[in-house]
Parts: C-alpha cells; structure tokens; sequence
C-alpha cells in the first residue's frame, strides 16, 4: 500500500523523500529527514519511531545498513516494517520483513533507494530507481519523476490516495513540504502540480527567511 523513493543530490547534499500510498496523510508518519544527516522512509505497518531512531544513529556515525538493524532491534514485531535509508554521504540501506504486504521490493540505486509493499509487481521498484537515477533537474524534480515512472510501471496494485515530497537543504527546516493527504484519485499527479507551484517560489521564501530585506514582494493585496 506504499513506495517511496530516498534520495541525495550529489551536487547540492540536499536529501529528499517522495512517497505515496493507499492510506490517508502518508506524510506525516512515513518520511523523516535531518539536514546534513540523512532520510529515511518507514512503511508497510508502519512504526513512526523508527524514522527518529536510525536518524539517531545516522548522526552518530553510524553507517545505514547498521543504522536500522540497531533502530529494529529496539522494537518488537520488526519483521512487519519495511525500512530505507540514505545518510548524507550517499550510503544507503533497505529492510523488509518477512511480514511486508503482498508483492514487495526494494532497491539501492545510485544516490538513492526505494522501496514498496502492495505492488502490482517486483519491476515498479525497478523502475522508480531507475526514474531517479535517469532524470535530471533539481532533487524535487527527480524524485517526482521517479514517482510517475512507477506509476507508469504499474504503481501499486489498488488505488492511491496520498502523497508527499520533503526534501532538506543548508538550513534546519524543509525547504520543501508538499502533501496531498487524500485524494480520490492520482493524488501524485496533484503533487507534481504543487511541485510545479512552489518550485519557483522556493529560494524566495529562504530569501524571506534568512534575509528580510533583500526578501521580495509578496505580489498580494495589502502588500506594500
């Protein structure tokens, strides 16, 4: 009921997770980022905790692979939860237990790693990795395109109903935070068209941010 794609830009370091499912409001249990540190996605039944955990770890030092047997190994029932990872040097890691949801797969890639349960079969991961590995633009842009490779590969096998993009930069926030938290149909065309919404306006809400006077007008009445 879920795939998601982790990934880094190696030009930038920015770290991103794109990610839909079957349930309501994906983005606010599966992805967890820290600047500077990693992402990582938790899903199939999944067990929010552990997305702090192996970012824990991951700040230690910690490399991925160790970072979420040390994360599962803290929790029961750890053969129902389906886990990625990536840390800011482009390591990355997956599990899935033995319990994951009908057909399922995971993936690294190059400067990525996805993952999925539910599948309409094994080569939508396939084609998600490969969706990031091929595209070019800014890391939105690629997670994005990632996604819609998967969709196109199948997607999952019953419909979709959210979506949600995160990606973290130089600053201690998302500089992204885009979610459809339900939709009756392709919520992650929706969040491909948010993406193309806000995009153009991302530096200027950092701008506004970081340095309020060099900040551009807000173009809104009221405005002076």
């Amino acid at each position: 009921m879920t795939f998601s794609i982790v990934g880094r830009c190696a030009t930038t370091g920015q770290l991103g997770i794109a990610i839909s499912s079957s349930s309501i409001a994906v983005g606010a249990r599966c992805p967890w980022l820290q600047p500077g540190v990693g992402a990582v996605a938790t899903q199939n039944i999944t067990l929010p905790a552990l997305g702090p955990a192996v970012l824990e770890q991951l700040e230690a030092g910690v490399a991925p692979s160790a970072a979420l047997e040390k994360a599962l190994a803290g929790h029961d029932f750890s053969q129902f939860r389906q886990l990625t990872a990536i840390d800011h040097l482009g390591r990355t890691a997956h599990f899935s237990g033995s319990q994951t949801l009908g057909i399922h797969h995971a993936r690294s890639g190059e400067q990525c790693v996805g993952a999925g349960n539910m599948l309409a079969a094994q080569g939508v991961i396939d084609a998600l990795v490969e969706g990031f590995e091929h595209s070019q633009g800014q890391l939105g842009d690629r997670l994005l395109a990632a996604m819609q490779a998967a969709v196109t590969a199948g997607g999952e096998a019953g419909p979709v109903h959210s979506a949600a993009l995160l990606v973290v930069g130089d600053v201690s926030w998302p500089i992204v935070d885009l979610r459809v938290d339900w939709a009756e149909q392709d919520p992650i065309k929706q969040l491909a068209e948010l993406w193309q919404a806000y995009r153009p306006q991302l530096q200027d809400y950092l701008t506004r941010a970081l340095d309020p006077t060099q900040a551009p007008s807000y173009g809104v009445p009221g405005d002076q």
